[in-house]
C-alpha cells in the first residue's frame, strides 16, 4: 500500500474520520471510527487515532491535520478560538506533542465572537471549504446539526454568525420531555412542513405549540409520524424565524447531508438563492486548503 504524504481528519463529538492523501491532495483511502471525542479522555486521543491508520504510516514523520473537537478543551489538545471578522484558515495551528514519532500533529483552531458570544469548531473549516468552492461568494452559510450555525461571509472571511440549539433541543424533547410518551418512529412530510410554517409566522407560540402537540394526542388520535415531524417542523421553523436576518435578503450555501438539508427545504422559497454542498466534501476542501495557507510549516 502506498504511504500517506500527509492526513486529513475530522474529530467530531461522535466520530472521527480520516483521509489518507497524496502530496497533490488527492485522496488515497477514507476511514472512519466512533471514538469521537465525547467517548475519549485526553490521554486516548493518540491511541485511538493510531488505531484506524497505524497500517498506514512509513517510518519517516507523516503530517497529520486536525479539525473539530480534538482541540476543544478536553480533547486532544486546546486549539482555542480566533476571533472574528477573520478568514476561515489563517493559518494558525496547534502542535500536539506525541509519543509516536511517525506523526506530526497539528490542530486548528475555532471561530469566536464576543457580542453576541458564540463559538464555533469544525464548523469554520467547512466554511473554509465552501468558500475555496466559492470565492467570490458574498452571503450566508448555513451550517445545519446538533448546533445549527448561520454565517455570514463576505471578501473570503467571516464576519458574524449565531448558533441555533434546534437539533439538541430536538433531542432532548423527544428523549427526556413528556413528549417522548407521544411520539411513534414515523414521520409525516405534510405535518412537518406544516408546523415549520408555523413555527416561522408565530415564533412566539412555539412553547404552546409544543404542549399542544401532548394534548393532540391525549384528545385525538395523530396520523403514524405526525408528532415527531410537527415537533421538529415547530423548532426549525422557530429557528428560521430567528435568522430571518441572515437569510432574507441574502444568497444561502447549505452544507449538510441530505436528509439534513431536506429539512430545511422551505429556505428555497424563503430566500433569493440557495445552494447546496455536502459536509464531508466541504470539510476535506477545507482541510486542504488549510494545508495550503500553512506552507512552511510542513503540514
Amino acid at each position: 500500500m502506498t504511504a500517506p504524504d500527509w492526513i486529513a481528519v475530522d474529530w467530531g463529538t461522535s466520530n472521527l474520520r480520516i483521509w489518507a492523501m497524496r502530496a497533490d491532495d488527492t485522496v488515497l483511502e477514507r476511514r472512519k471510527s466512533d471514538h469521537g471525542m465525547g467517548r475519549l479522555r485526553e490521554d486516548q486521543f493518540e491511541e485511538s487515532f493510531l488505531s484506524l491508520v497505524e497500517d498506514l504510516l512509513p517510518d519517516r514523520p507523516t503530517p497529520v491535520l486536525v479539525c473539530g473537537m480534538a482541540g476543544a478543551r478536553g480533547g486532544w489538545r486546546e486549539a482555542g478560538y480566533v476571533s472574528v471578522p477573520a478568514a476561515s484558515q489563517n493559518g494558525t495551528v496547534s502542535r500536539v506533542i506525541t509519543h509516536d514519532s511517525r506523526i506530526d500533529v497539528r490542530i486548528l483552531p475555532g471561530l469566536s465572537q464576543t457580542n453576541p458570544p458564540d463559538v464555533m469548531r469544525g464548523e469554520e473549516t467547512q466554511i473554509a471549504g465552501v468558500l475555496a468552492r466559492n470565492p467570490e461568494f458574498d452571503g450566508v452559510i448555513c451550517l445545519p446539526g446538533t448546533h445549527t450555525k448561520w454565517v455570514r461571509v463576505a471578501g473570503g472571511a467571516v464576519l458574524e454568525f449565531r448558533t441555533f440549539m434546534t437539533g439538541e433541543l430536538f433531542a432532548i424533547l423527544t428523549q427526556h420531555s413528556i413528549l417522548r410518551q407521544s411520539l411513534d418512529d414515523d414521520w409525516d412530510d405534510v405535518a412537518f412542513a406544516d408546523a415549520a410554517a408555523q413555527g416561522l409566522a408565530a415564533p412566539a407560540d412555539t412553547s404552546a405549540a409544543l404542549f399542544g402537540l401532548r394534548a393532540q394526542n391525549l384528545l385525538a388520535t395523530p396520523n403514524q409520524g405526525e408528532t415527531r415531524a410537527r415537533l421538529s417542523g415547530l423548532l426549525i421553523g422557530l429557528e428560521l424565524a430567528g435568522a430571518r436576518s441572515f437569510w432574507e435578503q441574502n444568497p444561502v450555501i447549505l452544507v449538510g447531508e441530505k436528509r439534513t438539508r431536506e429539512l430545511y427545504a422551505s429556505l428555497d422559497r424563503l430566500a433569493p438563492e440557495v445552494r447546496h454542498a455536502e459536509t464531508e466534501d466541504m470539510t476535506l476542501v477545507g482541510l486542504v486548503a488549510a494545508r495550503s495557507a500553512l506552507k512552511g510549516e510542513d503540514v
